[in-house]
């Protein structure tokens, strides 16, 4: 697994001659499979084009709080909400000590002190500057702080002296970067068990009983525990789309005893599981072996017996420290229904989404959903991207798993 793959980098330039090399970095994690927002300084945009970081990420530049033409406000909250990790390269001394002392009077310092990820910098700088006092201090107080600091090396500086004081080259920062990822993660050493799609429940050869589930949003939960550092375990229905994190183990299913006894067998080992799918509550109590022709003149008549409950199982084998979530997709009394199946079927949470509201329900690349808990607390959410939700879900799941785990 690349260790970049669909990880979301907020990377910041400032004002340094080494900013040059930045563009090449961006190159590296773009090519790496990782989605970059460049946040530059005002200075940064005299040493590299905002047009030519925009070419490579295919993202405009964030650089002042508003936007000139439009008013429009630039959320240095959102991209810390957004990113798994800030790289700021090259780091001057001057956004270093703005970095240690809080003087947020830029979009880059503004994103970092609002940052949740981790942060690694790279400084870049004249040797003298680089031995000053207040530098080293600086610096060794960003890395008391947690920030990952990619040591600069000595060679030839911009004022044509030789010493240390050379951004680390883009290789040496992406190695840095990867090794991060490799190894941390809030989800880190977790096992997630995850359900998408729907079941297929057999009539005949070529007919069966479904609903019209894609599979799109635990799938898109599937993608973000990965990305977040778990080793996620997907028993995924019959769909057409895939996990794009290539760290995810898809167990394929058609039916709901199949999905069953597939949940069974791993929940044992997991730490966490996220009932997704949209699994078929009947079954046919007989499947034919031949196609049923339509010719014949007796109407056939198909009984149906209950599949077994699959998030019911589980809430019975959930030992202490596992954490068990739920999905219930309704129509009508949706609090009273979500409450009802969260008790009886022993989760620790569930989410809620109701088809009466527009763009949540199937095939839709939205979701609408609200989260209740067993403690009683509650996390209501307006129409996002699925990709979204599944971060806000994979958010709250990831403060569970962590507490049940103490």
């Amino acid at each position: 697994m690349r260790p970049l793959e669909g990880k979301h980098i907020v990377l910041g330039v400032t004002g340094g001659i080494a900013a040059y090399k930045s563009a090449y970095l961006l190159r590296l994690m773009i090519k790496a499979g990782a989605e970059v927002q460049v946040v530059m300084t005002p200075a940064a945009k005299q040493f590299i084009t905002p047009v030519t970081m925009s070419a490579l990420s295919g993202k405009p530049v964030v650089s002042e709080f508003f936007s000139a033409n439009t008013g429009e406000w630039h959320s240095h909250v959102d991209l810390g909400l957004w990113a798994d990790a800030m790289v700021i390269a090259p780091a001057t001394a001057s956004t270093i000590g703005k970095m240690a002392h809080g003087i947020a009077d830029n979009m880059l310092v503004t994103t970092y002190l609002s940052a949740k990820e981790q942060v690694l910098l790279a400084p870049a700088m004249d040797l003298d500057m680089m031995a000053h006092p207040s530098t080293t201090e600086n610096i060794e107080l960003l890395r008391r702080r947690g920030n990952i600091i990619i040591d600069s090396t000595e060679g030839e500086l911009a004022s044509h002296l030789t010493g240390k004081g050379r951004m680390a080259e883009p290789e040496q920062i992406m190695a840095a970067l990867e090794d991060y990822f490799a190894k941390s993660g809030p989800l880190a050493g977790k096992k997630i068990l995850i359900t998408a799609g729907p079941t297929r429940e057999r009539i005949d050869p070529v007919r069966f009983i479904g609903n019209y589930s894609t599979g799109k949003m635990g799938i898109a939960l599937a993608d973000e525990a990965a990305r977040k550092g778990a080793e996620v375990t997907l028993v995924l229905g019959p769909v057409n789309t895939r996990p794009t994190m290539p760290g995810v183990r898809v167990i394929d299913v058609e039916s709901a005893r199949e999905m069953h006894d597939a949940c069974v067998a791993e929940f044992g080992a997991q730490d966490a599981a996220v009932m997704c799918a949209a699994v078929a509550d009947y079954a046919p109590a007989t499947v034919a072996d031949r196609k049923i022709k339509r010719e014949k003149d007796e109407i056939p008549e198909i009984r149906l017996v209950k599949n077994p409950d699959i998030a019911a199982a589980l809430g019975k084998m959930k030992r202490e420290g596992q954490v068990l979530a739920g999905f219930a997709l309704e129509t009508n009394d949706e609090e009273a229904n979500a409450l009802g199946k969260m008790e009886r079927k022993n989760l620790d949470m569930i989410v809620m989404n109701s088809l009466r509201d527009a763009g949540a329900g199937f095939g839709t690349d939205t979701n609408k959903v609200t989260i209740y808990h067993r403690d009683g607390s509650v996390n209501a959410f307006g129409l996002k991207p699925k990709t979204e939700v599944a971060s806000d879900i994979i958010a709250r799941l990831t403060t569970l798993i962590n507490s049940a785990s103490r």
